[in-house]
């Protein structure tokens, strides 16, 4: 994948390393040149930049590029100038890091659906849930095996666990199911957020939209993500 990275601290030259090792082309993007030059020779691209200036983003490839993660993590209002440029711009996937609470909710109002805390997110874990295209969160055990919540099949929708036999297909082992509900936040925006529904019973009917945290391999979490299209609320 083509990746975009804006902010080179300390999470943003992890992460674009990582991403890099892990098979990506990954284009880091900073105003400072000190930091360009410390990671230009890592990665696939280095672009010294100001990304709050609109004008400067002839020179950034947004149409090519899979995945935009604005990791800028030292002047919030930077971030959040970076973020709605791109929006206005493109329609390139944003995963957009939040400073403070105050930052998550402008985020979510500018309807920004992948947001990361750095504090809690590491650089390795958002390299790996990028790498898996089609899910939403993993949690990896070893290097082998992983927890991962991915989109239910529009094939199960309405028919209870006990009718299906696809999910033992897969070799996977499903542990619960989290469903969507609409909440708003501090300024009456609406947003959308994740509920476990907790131990899943034979008789749990699965609905559209449905999102299965399962256990498996890593091959074969990819097995079954083969042939889903990815929303825009994935990373």
């Amino acid at each position: 994948m083509k990746i975009i990275v804006f902010g080179l601290g300390n999470f943003g030259m992890s992460l674009s390393i990582s991403l890099t090792e892990t098979g990506n082309e990954v284009i880091a993007i900073d105003r400072n040149m000190e930091k360009v030059n410390l990671v230009k020779d890592k990665i696939s691209h280095a672009i010294c930049m100001d990304s709050t200036n609109e004008l400067a983003y002839e020179a950034v490839p947004l149409k090519d590029a899979d995945k935009v993660v604005v990791a800028i993590g030292e002047n919030e209002g930077a971030a959040i100038i970076t973020t709605a440029i791109i929006k206005k711009i493109s329609n390139v996937k944003i995963i957009s890091r939040a400073l403070s609470p105050i930052h998550d909710t402008v985020l979510e109002a500018m309807g920004i659906q992948s947001i990361i805390h750095p504090e809690q997110d590491s650089a390795d874990r958002l390299t790996k849930q990028i790498n898996f295209k089609s899910t939403l969160e993993n949690y990896q055990l070893d290097d082998n095996f992983t927890i991962s919540e991915v989109k239910s099949k529009p094939e199960f929708n309405g028919k209870t666990l006990a009718e299906l036999d696809d999910i033992d297909k897969y070799h996977l082992t499903l542990i619960t199911i989290i469903r969507k509900k609409e909440k708003r936040n501090l300024i009456g925006k609406k947003s959308i957020i994740k509920e476990t529904i907790g131990r899943p019973t034979p008789e749990t009917v699965l609905k559209e939209d449905d999102i299965l945290v399962v256990f498996g391999n890593n091959k074969d979490i990819s097995y079954y993500c083969e042939g889903q299209v990815e929303n825009e609320i994935n990373l």
